[in-house]
């Protein structure tokens, strides 16, 4: 999720046919879905590996061979609330009391050890969700070790301020000091496009200012949540400070909301999700952070480097299936440059093959899950016959070794702002191209949307580009590029969220301020 940039280019045309394509064994490497097994994952609860309350599981489905992978133990409400003391137990148990360093060495232990076990890490990813292989090893595995070094980094740095107060009764000034502590216990309930990423994202700044954890990992791709509850253990991050339960949503992430032992809720998922959580956490006043839907405009001018834009605004939308919550699902394109925008953004599609992730030959994978197939194919047929935008490529589901959850680039053209393909999030690889005339209506189509999580604008003027940044209502917003890094803080506007993830504003997010004014006399405070 930190770039759209590509790994690798789909096949120019005179490599392959001029239609979408379904990537075959042949050429794949040695790692595949068959390759190993993985055990069966269980609840990680104060310490302890332990089967669900109830005894039950539930299977893990590859999406790219629809076959089960493991079964995981199914968490009940009983499961999640034992997660949530443990996690509250351990709040002023040595995590917290521990110097800031000592917890930047267990935190660079975790990196070292993802690190060490990136090919089971990456190939739990691979069969879960269907990611490509080599994204996962290039991109995901280095990123999520690298975050855990620079929140470790952060560990010595929660400083505070000194401060001449006034006191009531009290004759002159005194000082008094803020500090920055943790929050206390903090639940993440992260999805299925990123597991690990979107996982760290929350657990590293959370370590890092000292609170306890506890994960609830999406239903459909909770395999690396095991592996790196396991890291966490082997890391030496104390018994009950890291919790992982697996299991519906429903009934483990609503106890997990409610419950009275944790502090904070750390979400990434739907707008509706979001909004679930702010009603069913209202009771316990929690503190929330949320990363939620988008719809993101991608804005091309007519004086924009279209090879430039034109790939990038490809690899934008397509990049991960289209599961990306940045994903440049709205392609909006001026008029003068439209029909060689649409012509080459349909070359691409036409060229690009998806099929086994694992095949360093395929540009996409499957979609996570049966459900998302089938939420993506109904918003084909919706873009279709409901809006009547044209099918310019793809809207095909495809089969590989007759199998999988697969859908080709789908390109809609001739679309307009009010259709539903342009202003509901359908969250694969489906992308509306808009024609826009001028710069204000491209900012007003832009704005003209319930979310407001990313963007970005392509023009070789460098005024307008920022003044489209500034003006499009939108948390991250790229100028000649569509990317992000964990160094820069990320969030939405409007219905895309609450709060900030990443870089120094997002490690605020887990801590609380404490003024602390002592009397003075008693050898804390001096008198101004």
């Amino acid at each position: 999720m930190t770039s759209t940039k590509p790994s690798a280019a789909p096949a120019s045309p005179d490599q392959r046919a001029g239609t979408p394509t379904a990537a075959t064994d042949t050429g794949r490497p040695p790692l595949s879905a068959s390759s190993r097994q993985v055990p069966p994952g269980q609840l990680l609860i104060g310490g302890q590996w332990r089967n669900a309350s109830s005894g039950e599981t539930f299977p893990s489905t590859n999406p790219a061979t629809e076959q089960v992978v493991t079964t995981l133990a199914k968490g009940t409400e009983h499961d999640a609330a034992a997660a949530a003391k443990a996690a509250k137990d351990a709040v002023d148990g040595p995590w917290g009391r521990m110097k800031g360093s000592e917890r930047a060495k267990i935190m660079n232990r975790v990196a070292d050890l993802i690190e060490e076990r990136a090919d089971d890490l990456a190939f739990r990813e691979v069969v879960d969700m269907g990611k490509l292989h080599r994204d996962v090893t290039s991109i995901d595995i280095p990123h999520i070790a690298n975050m855990f070094r620079y929140y470790a980094g952060w560990t010595t740095k929660l400083e505070g301020a000194t401060k001449a107060v006034e006191p009531a009764g009290h004759q002159g000034r005194v000082f008094a000091y803020t500090r920055r502590l943790p929050v206390g216990a903090v639940a993440a309930i992260t999805p299925f496009n990123f597991p690990l990423i979107l996982t760290v994202s929350k657990i590293a700044p959370a370590l890092a200012a000292g609170n306890t954890f506890v994960h609830k990992p999406a239903s459909d791709t909770p395999l690396s949540a095991v592996a790196l509850a396991q890291v966490m253990v082997d890391a030496g991050v104390p018994d009950g400070v890291y919790n992982m339960v697996t299991g519906p949503g429903g009934s483990v992430g609503n106890t997990l909301v409610q419950s009275p032992d944790i502090d904070k809720v750390a979400l990434t998922g739907s707008t509706t999700s979001g909004q679930t959580i702010i009603r069913n956490s209202a009771a316990t006043l929690k503190h929330l952070t949320m990363e939620l839907g988008g719809k993101s405009p991608n804005i091309i001018f007519a004086d924009a480097d279209l090879e430039a834009a034109v790939m990038t605004a490809f690899y934008a939308i397509f990049w991960n299936k289209g599961e990306v919550c940045v994903a440049g699902s709205r392609l909006l394109v001026q008029r003068p440059v439209y029909d060689e925008v649409v012509a080459r953004l349909t070359t691409l599609c036409q060229n690009a093959t998806t099929g086994d992730p694992f095949n360093p030959a395929s540009d996409f994978g499957p979609m996570a899950s049966k459900s998302e197939f089938d939420k993506v194919m109904d918003y084909i047929t919706i873009g279709r016959e409901q809006d009547k935008a044209t099918l310019a490529a793809g809207g095909t589901s495809l089969k590989v070794d007759g199998s999988g959850y697969f859908i080709a680039p789908t390109l809609f053209t001739n679309a307009t702002n009010d259709m539903r393909i342009a202003q509901e999030e359908i969250f694969g690889p489906v992308l509306a191209v808009i024609p826009y005339d001028d710069v204000d209506d491209a900012v007003r189509i832009a704005n003209d949307s319930p979310y407001g999580l990313a963007g970005s604008v392509w023009t070789e003027d460098g005024d307008a580009g920022l003044d489209n940044a500034r003006r499009v209502r939108t948390g991250t917003f790229g100028v000649n590029q569509y990317s992000m890094d964990f160094v820069a803080p990320f969030g939405g506007y409007k219905a895309s969220g609450v709060g900030r993830e990443f870089g120094k504003e997002g490690l605020e997010h887990y801590l609380e301020l404490k003024s602390i004014i002592p009397k003075d006399g008693d050898g804390m405070s001096m008198a101004v």
